[in-house]
């Protein structure tokens, strides 16, 4: 019996310590986990951020001076230092953020999660990402002194992960249960291809063809105009282009291929944007220029940004960066600053293809057959055998869409051009405007950018303002890229690229500013195709209304027009709405709502309960008006939000208004009173529940950590206000991800402010002490440093030596 009792006990001990040390599905391994050495207790303390540490390869000490905010202020003797430093001070405080969101763009989180991310790894690899940053890591390296710099960065990350024990990883490696590692310089350039994807990677032609075939032309130019009928474009309406001497493409005579796609990869938020801004000397209360930007993104713990100072002897810089990439993207430095909204360019088509047979080696092009090439996509998964898929290439892109993926069966697929696979050494852009001192060492740094598209505004010490719509910008026929297109003639490929100097830009301008809010770039004027890829129609008026009713703009006013919660969509909307309804069939409490509304002054701040109101009708409302999108196996696109508002008004009886499954046939006016009576239902259910629809409450925005918004990772319930179509464009879980006002002073002074930390640990009281003043539109002053030995705000220094 005492034998059988120990055995028993010590086949127990081998199942516990089994169950503590094994990752047990989406469980961490609790032994590991918990273990006081080396588990989660390690990530509770602050970094350290003073002291001399050896970094090897470095030719030089480099001083990094930390401010109270734990922004790091490297000073470093020459560019090399200074980008290794980077690379590892970034390693050093946002390390699993770094390397995740690279192995989201390759399409590798099978590795780390599992099955449960096969089909989006899937996806991510027919989408050509590692496709694209291979051809990005080429153009680089035809660059030997940026190439040296990406590697400097590498190696600089490479010292802190080699340096760094089991029980120092973050977090968030011992809750999945792996470990980081090594990087390299195709990270870079996946980093970027990321980031293409989020503001590039946007398209509708599939959606759009299946809309032609249900709807047909007329019915479908209604619904989807290239320009609305309000356009108040980023290069004003007056402009003379009468400079530009190249020509349109010419449009083919072939027909559209007009088929039926069932489902399409995901897509992009719909609402990454930005706002930017310059005033001049002139229009500037001081009589220095002012500029501002504040790109909107989904609102995640770690931040997108870190904040960095980066300095030489020959140029000192200061602003946000990408974890992942060199320099600053968002910032200024002594003479200059600059900052960027997303242009949301069609530079994304597809291409149907007729294959020779079921190998798939051979595709017909004018005519003959043409060689594909393949890419044998290697999926690793944790604790499963490998997958492989096979994705042909012709000279279009990759074959995204066929029978193993998403397509039809038989001889045929779908090809994706896109600009993120032809590569481009957008690194040396950043890299230049970091040392950039006037105008044209702006425009200069610019030449070198290929995607995604930007609106890249700019602000000098010597006075000018400007704004360049920058990257490489197809040159297409009228309608090109509006619908799938025969792959098979050369008469629908991408002809040629517009010349850069002939991108949509200003100077100057007499108006005295310069901004864009992702707004249609310009009016029909200019004389090459611009594809309206549902461009913002609200913000951009509101700020360029704001900005034009001052004769003199101050900080503060800059600071109230970043913060502004004024909702115009709902202002254009409402008096119609009121006007046109049958309030007789309302009840008394549907009244007493409707009085809330009507008073509402069309700012969406926190404590008004109108907001939520109007969110919630308008929700309803845009979606009974497009039930006839409502169908399976068909993939489509509803109407913009403008277009949207634009036939409520001036086509109320239309066939769309028609609820599909009611007999009657409803005018705009139901439609109004129906959502309405939702509306009222819906919200009197969540009082009920909750407390006063208050907008804090029913909006109730949080940023959510990166991975699937951890609870104990994340912040909810934010006090913004704010919707998507306002300035302040901050919706449930998106919307400024990082705010900068600079005045062009000698040198520049700053303020900025974003939803988050300077650290990635959760742990850390540096993870999330931003958020607060962020929510309710609070600045940080931010420390510009001129001498390295200056002690003015410093909290601790940090000092990198050559390792011997």
């Amino acid at each position: 019996m005492k034998y059988a009792q120990l055995v028993f006990t010590f086949l127990l001990s081998i199942l516990a310590f089994y169950l503590l040390n094994t990752k047990l599905g989406s469980v961490p391994p609790i032994g590991k986990f918990l273990n006081p050495a080396q588990g989660i207790w390690k990530n509770e303390t602050d970094e350290t951020i003073s002291g001399d540490i050896q970094i090897e390869g470095l030719k030089d000490q480099v001083t990094i001076h930390y401010d109270e905010h734990l922004i790091p202020h490297v000073f470093a003797k020459n560019d090399s230092d200074l980008y290794r430093a980077q690379g590892y001070l970034t390693a050093k405080h946002r390390l699993w953020q770094l390397e995740f969101q690279t192995h989201a763009a390759a399409g590798r989180l099978s590795e780390i999660v599992g099955e449960k991310a096969i089909e989006y790894d899937r996806q991510e690899r027919r989408r050509g990402m590692g496709f694209g940053a291979d051809n990005s890591l080429d153009k680089m390296k035809e660059d030997p002194k940026t190439l040296s710099y990406l590697e400097a960065y590498r190696d600089g990350v490479n010292s802190y992960i080699k340096q760094l024990a089991p029980e120092n990883y973050p977090v968030e490696y011992k809750l999945l249960d792996y470990k980081p590692e090594l990087w390299t310089t195709k990270k870079t350039a996946l980093l970027l291809m990321y980031m293409t994807r989020l503001l590039a990677g946007g398209d509708s032609d599939l959606e759009y063809t299946n809309a032609l075939r249900l709807f047909g032309k007329d019915r479908f130019d209604l619904l989807y105009p290239d320009f609305y009928d309000v356009n108040d474009p980023v290069i004003p309406k007056e402009t003379d282009w009468s400079y530009i001497d190249t020509k349109i493409t010419e449009t083919p005579q072939s027909e559209l291929p007009l088929d039926s796609i069932s489902e399409t990869m995901d897509k992009p938020h719909p609402n990454n944007g930005s706002n930017n801004w310059a005033v001049s000397a002139e229009k500037s209360y001081s009589g220095n220029p002012i500029l501002a930007n504040d790109p909107h993104l989904s609102l995640n713990l770690p931040s997108i940004w870190f904040v960095m100072q980066l300095a030489t002897p020959d140029h000192n810089a200061f602003g946000a960066t990408l974890p992942g990439a060199l320099g600053i993207i968002s910032g200024f430095n002594t003479h200059i600053s600059w900052g960027e909204t997303n242009a949301t360019r069609d530079v994304l088509d597809w291409y149907k293809i007729e294959f020779k047979d079921e190998t798939k080696k051979r595709y017909k092009f004018d005519g003959e057959w043409k060689n594909t090439s393949v890419r044998v996509e290697e999926i690793k998964v944790r604790n499963q055998e490998t997958i492989t898929d096979s994705v042909f290439y012709t000279h279009h892109g990759p074959v995204s869409y066929d029978e193993n993926f998403k397509g039809k069966v038989g001889k045929e697929g779908y090809a994706m051009k896109w600009i993120g696979h032809i590569g481009g050494n957008n690194q040396r852009t950043f890299l230049e405007l970091n040392k950039g001192k006037n105008y044209d060492d702006y425009l200069n740094a610019l030449k070198h950018y290929t995607a995604p598209a930007q609106n890249f505004v700019f602000a000098s010490t010597e006075g000018d303002i400007a704004l360049w719509i920058q990257g490489k910008l197809p040159n297409k026929w009228k309608g090109q890229g509006k619908f799938l297109m025969d792959g098979g003639k050369s008469e629908n490929d991408w002809q040629s690229f517009i010349p850069k100097e002939f991108n949509a830009h200003i100077k100057n301008p007499d108006r005295g500013f310069v901004s864009s809010a992702n707004q249609h770039p310009v009016d029909q004027s200019y004389p090459f195709y611009v594809f309206n890829d549902g461009y913002e129609t609200y913000r951009n008026r509101v700020i360029n209304d704001f900005l034009k009713s001052k004769e003199k703009i101050t900080i503060q006013d800059f600071k109230d027009l970043q913060n502004n919660t004024y909702n115009l969509k709902a202002f254009e909307l409402l008096p119609y709405m009121f006007a046109n309804m049958d309030i007789s069939k309302l009840n008394k409490n549907e009244k007493e709502v409707l009085n809330q509304i009507k008073s509402w002054n069309f700012y969406s701040d926190i404590d008004q309960m109108a907001p939520s109101i109007w969110d919630s009708w308008w929700s309803k409302l845009y979606t009974i008006v497009w039930d006839e999108y409502d169908l399976e196996k068909v993939a489509l696109d509803k109407p913009f939000t403008y277009q949207t508002i634009y036939l409520l008004k001036n086509y109320p009886n239309d066939d769309f208004m028609d609820i599909v499954d009611t007999p009657k046939k409803e005018t705009s006016e139901d439609l109004f009173l129906i959502t309405f009576k939702e509306t009222v239902k819906d919200l009197q259910q969540w009082k009920e529940k909750n407390s006063d629809y208050k907008w804090k409450d029913y909006k109730a925005t949080y940023l959510g950590h990166v991975l699937q918004a951890l609870p104990a990772f994340s912040r909810f319930d934010l006090p913004i206000g704010g919707d998507y179509n306002t300035v302040n464009a901050a919706s449930k879980n998106h919307g400024p991800s990082w705010r900068m006002i600079v005045e062009m002073t000698s040198p520049p002074t700053a303020i900025g402010i974003y939803p988050g930390g300077q650290s990635g640990n959760p742990g850390s009281k540096y993870y999330d002490n931003f958020v607060d003043d962020w929510a309710v539109g609070n600045y940080i002053n931010l420390l510009f440093i001129q001498d390295s030995e200056s002690a003015k705000g410093i909290i601790a220094t940090q000092t990198l030596n050559p390792k011997q």
